[in-house]
């Protein structure tokens, strides 16, 4: 059995009082004071999260920006210095090998954060793939820190070097927290404000513990993290997005700049756009009481599979079970009905507005 992999904090989180599982090879906290508790903290206050496992690759030199830029699927052309995309890394045949958030510090400078168990294939990946320029993984210089919610960024701004407020989101800038380098992004995986933040290991426990000492935050673990991303229909790689579907059956077609230069995997997106989708990811909410998990079959009223529960859990928000699943188009308009196997039963569900929860 292979040993887990620590974050350069699982000393002071494991001291705030964790519960630990495996993630992703990892050993992350899932809940400090149990899930609801916490989820309902993240939408009124701040919580603190780490999520020093990502991966960060860094690419520079002349050409950086048109090298990156034929790799994923959005426009790094698009936006300014100082700013960051969505997107998503995609084979030639469509399939998401990862999703994305790109940084531009200069056309020279591109930064990429990814998902902690796909570091190593992705480096892989663009090593392979990348033209003219040599990609560098950075994964373990950096840790990372995320306070969410909305008195995360007044929280940030008492430790914070720079003035925060002309940030907007989905921009970022270099500064210092308590005296330590860090990159302020105003990004996050929640629906809330807040900053994700980039710093070094060595500096990361003290600024943790910084945080972690103000009165409006509390720890935050992988359970609410879900719950909270769920409740805004993000995608959670493994579960709703993976090699085997694409950005336009996930619903993401708005990270998808066709209109671009060429970029591994647009032939097959253009030719899946003109075809017409067959399947599409919808959200639904279950009409009883049983929830629905990942993998869980949908059926058909003759019990035959149509589709598959990529993601479902109970909405501390809504006090509701929701979930996410790949449905046939034709069944994907909301207000249809679904059947849900769960055991030996099929329950009903329907489809619903997304993000469930707006912010």
């Amino acid at each position: 059995m292979s040993t887990l992999l620590r974050t350069p904090l699982f000393e002071n989180v494991k001291a705030a009082g964790a519960r630990f599982v495996p993630f992703g090879g990892w050993e992350m906290p899932v809940q400090f004071q149990g899930i609801q508790a916490e989820h309902d903290h993240v939408r009124t206050a701040a919580g603190l999260f780490d999520v020093s496992h990502m991966g960060e690759i860094e690419i520079k030199g002349p050409g950086a920006l048109e090298a990156v830029n034929r790799l994923i699927t959005n426009d790094l052309a698009a936006i300014v210095d100082g700013q960051a995309l969505y997107t998503c890394l995609c084979r030639p045949d469509g399939g998401i090998v990862d999703d994305l958030v790109v940084y531009r510090f200069a056309e020279d400078h591109i930064f990429i954060c990814c998902n902690a168990s796909n570091r190593a294939k992705d480096f892989a990946w663009i090593q392979e793939n990348l033209r003219g320029v040599t990609a560098r993984d950075r994964s373990d210089e950096f840790a990372q820190l995320a306070l969410q919610g909305p008195m995360a960024v007044e929280v940030v701004q008492r430790f914070a070097s720079i003035d925060l407020s002309p940030i907007k989101r989905y921009h970022f800038a270099v500064g210092q927290v308590c005296g330590a380098s860090v990159i302020f992004s105003r990004t996050g995986y929640t629906g809330e404000d807040g900053f994700e933040l980039y710093l070094s290991p060595v500096d990361a426990p003290r600024v943790f513990d910084a945080l972690i000492g103000e009165p409006e935050v509390k720890p935050i673990g992988l359970g609410a993290r879900d719950t909270l991303r769920l409740e805004m229909k993000y995608a959670l790689y493994g579960n709703d997005i993976d090699d085997t579907t694409t950005p336009l059956e996930a619903g993401l077609g708005w990270v998808v700049k066709l209109d671009k230069a060429d970029f591994i995997g647009r032939d097959a997106l253009v030719a899946q756009k003109a075809a017409g989708l067959t399947r599409r990811l919808v959200g639904f909410e279950m009409v009883g009481r049983a929830p629905a998990r990942h993998d869980y079959p949908v059926v058909d009223a003759a019990g035959a599979t149509i589709g598959r529960v990529t993601s479902g859990s109970f909405s501390p928000t809504l006090k509701k079970n929701i979930g996410l699943a790949y449905v046939p188009v034709g069944q994907d308009k909301l207000g249809s009905t679904l059947n849900v196997q769960i055991r030996d039963r099929a329950e009903p569900a329907v489809v619903v507005k997304t993000p469930f929860v707006v912010r």
